[in-house]
């Protein structure tokens, strides 16, 4: 992104309970429009796992020790709806793994990734469609990283967390429109 239109400056810092791992599969490292690293630059309290290099697993391990309870935010039958209840449920703290990737990729992580079997699968309710206007979603209700890890935030820390990813992730896909020629006014068509 061409300098006038750089969003660093404006990367929120913020600070969660809630231990993040963004494990991103390798072909999105490079992507311009990848959301995951995006995320982990807002999250003090996350990391970035590179995931699907032959001969280099995830760099989790079989005895990954988590800062409280993991959860894999992973859409299976098995899974456990984030709602007002789950932190009375299953309390905090947490450890949120996120699969970062096209689709096809991040559905495969869990369970390709041998350090993820076991781990609690957590899942977002419905909600408002995404707002990811840089690549074409293939999925009904998919989101990008970003405005995923924000979802889950949101119950798992404060609405405040949210709003914060949100809004980065608005300018972020506002300004690469731009510096791809399309006026602002029209990417909300």
């Amino acid at each position: 992104m061409s300098v006038p239109l750089c969003i660093c400056a404006e990367i929120p810092r913020l600070i969660t309970r809630t231990a993040v791992i963004v494990l991103i599969h390798h072909r999105e490292v490079k992507m311009p429009t990848n959301t995951g690293r995006l995320a982990h630059q807002c999250l003090v309290n996350s990391r970035l796992v590179l995931r699907g290099l032959e001969d280099d697993p995830a760099a989790l391990g079989p005895d990954a020790s988590f800062a409280g309870t993991p959860l894999l935010l992973h859409p299976t039958g098995d899974a456990l709806p984030l709602d007002e209840g789950f932190q009375a449920r299953i309390p905090p703290p947490y450890t949120l793994i996120v699969p970062d990737g096209s689709w096809r990729q991040a559905s495969k992580m869990g369970n390709r990734e041998p350090s993820l079997k076991g781990i609690q699968r957590v899942k977002l309710p419905a909600a408002e469609p995404s707002r990811y206007q840089l690549r074409k979603e293939t999925k009904p209700g998919g989101l990008a990283t970003i405005e995923a890890i924000g979802r889950a935030l949101g119950f798992l820390e404060s609405p405040e967390v949210e709003r914060e990813l949100e809004k980065i992730f608005a300018l972020m896909v506002e300004r690469t429109l731009r510096s791809r020629g399309v006026k602002p006014e029209l990417q909300r068509m």
